[in-house]
């Protein structure tokens, strides 16, 4: 977990997030050749690129808008077989050829045809949308929340114990769609979750994910605990992950319901 109030990563946070914006409009190859140059030689950098990827995650990278479809595109150059830089006895088209030839056809210009001819892949893509309105602060907490719910994708059983504010824990567990057994206690619940791994589950890739999504609903709550056992790929037996209300470093983003909300 990294401090928020670290100096050294409020500088990096700030620092990634005023790069990340600088980069809209323009594609993720790009945007990740900036995050590589600014890594450097920083020997931090695994923790750079976690950050980078919450910033990413929110963010909205919107595929170039095109005539036809990429992959038509392909097709219809692709059918002239191979083409070179200059003719050939065999291959007497160039590729600017074949490109001009097409651009004729669909009545765009030769550097469209360069631009579209993988607009499909995400690479390509153009960062539009960067997300929340990020602090340095904010980035450094997600990212702490995002290191303690990553765990859960190998729970196998979680228990929760809260006893206080929980009224928005039972609309996320609905929400999220979760396998969960509750018992009354005289001043709150414990509950029951069967995780990613549980065997009434098979580790399926999107209970997993709804899983992890749903942590930050428990940080909602007022004098909460839980206890996971943990089993990850590489490990040969179980271990206990444990996290409370104490746990400061853990901030959530979802919002609380109204006094009145149903």
């Amino acid at each position: 977990m990294l401090n928020i109030n670290d100096p050294h990563w409020l500088q990096t946070a700030t620092e990634l997030i005023a790069l990340f914006q600088y980069h809209v409009g323009q594609t993720q190859t790009t945007w990740d050749k900036a995050l590589e140059a600014y890594e450097g030689e920083r020997i931090d950098y695994f923790t750079i690129r976690g950050l980078a990827k919450v910033l990413t995650d929110a963010a909205t990278f919107t595929p170039l808008a095109t005539p036809l479809p990429a992959s038509q595109l392909r097709e219809h150059l692709f059918a002239h077989g191979p083409v070179f830089a200059s003719p050939h006895l065999f291959h007497p088209q160039t590729r600017n050829d074949v490109i001009q030839h097409a651009a004729s056809e669909l009545s765009i210009s030769a550097e469209q045809i360069d631009d579209m001819l993988f607009a499909d892949r995400p690479s390509t893509y153009l960062l539009t949308d960067t997300g929340p309105e990020w602090t340095p602060e904010q980035l450094l907490a997600r990212y702490n929340l995002e290191l303690a719910r990553g765990v859960l994708y190998w729970a196998n059983l979680v228990q929760i114990e809260v006893h206080g504010k929980y009224k928005d824990l039972w609309k996320y567990l609905k929400f999220f769609k979760l396998m969960f057994w509750v018992q009354s206690q005289q001043d709150g619940y414990t509950i029951d979750l069967d995780g990613p791994i549980s065997p009434f589950v098979s580790a399926t890739m999107r209970y997993g994910r709804q899983f992890a999504a749903f942590l930050p609903a428990l940080l909602l709550c007022d004098n909460w605990s839980m206890v996971a056992s943990v089993r990850s790929p590489h490990a040969q037996s179980m271990c206990t992950y444990r996290l409370d209300y104490t746990s400061s470093s853990l901030k959530t983003h979802f919002r609380p319901s109204g006094p009145f909300d149903s």
